[in-house]
């Protein structure tokens, strides 16, 4: 009942990669696949006194394209499987990917896709886009900070909040907050 939360957060993810391109965008230019194997997509919702539920996203995919000559221009597309939910409690992780929370079995995957992306220093930048979970969308933002780029790698640091309820996701409110935290580590191989 208090984890309905998580599927927004781990779309948002992807969005706010392109924003750490501004760092030196000749460099970065290109077009990158998301690792998972290096990267990891966190989340945690508060609870009133105290506590509250962390996890994380097993299985996800995306790609982002860093535009040269209009950073503006440049996308990120993610996609989340909530399936892959985990909180390293067995029967939490089932209650989340049932009907009351991500309903994987009829919704199994939660999709970012940025509409624009705005600079906001050399090495951050602000991701919006639209984000899709339970046959919903909304618009969504995040912010994402240049972390590295080396050797055709690149990695992003992408933090986000979203408000579970306009997804359908808000069992558990109010002793479960409605604001999902997203703490995000991208990593993209240039492709």
């Amino acid at each position: 009942m208090y984890t309905r939360i998580l599927g927004f957060a781990a779309v948002a993810v992807c969005l706010a990669m392109p924003a750490s391109a501004a760092i030196a965008l000749g460099d970065a230019a290109g077009s990158y696949a998301i690792s998972p194997a290096n990267s990891s997509i966190r989340f945690s919702i508060g609870k009133v006194g105290g506590g509250g539920l962390d996890g994380a996203f097993g299985r996800f995919k995306g790609s982002i394209r860093i535009d040269n000559s209009d950073v503006a221009r440049s996308q990120v597309n993610f996609t989340i499987f909530p399936e892959s939910v985990g909180t390293g409690q067995g029967r939490i992780d089932a209650f989340l990917r049932s009907d009351a929370v991500f309903d994987a079995a009829d919704s199994p995957e939660i999709q970012f896709r940025s509409t624009s992306v705005t600079r906001t220093s050399d090495t951050t930048a602000l991701v919006s886009g639209r984000l899709t979970a339970r046959g919903k969308t909304f618009p969504e933002k995040f912010t994402a900070e240049l972390g590295g780029l080396k050797a055709g790698t690149i990695k992003f640091h992408v933090t986000g909040q979203v408000l579970r309820s306009r997804y359908g996701m808000d069992v558990g409110t109010p002793i479960y907050s409605n604001i999902v935290d997203f703490d995000m580590t991208l990593t993209g191989k240039r492709g």
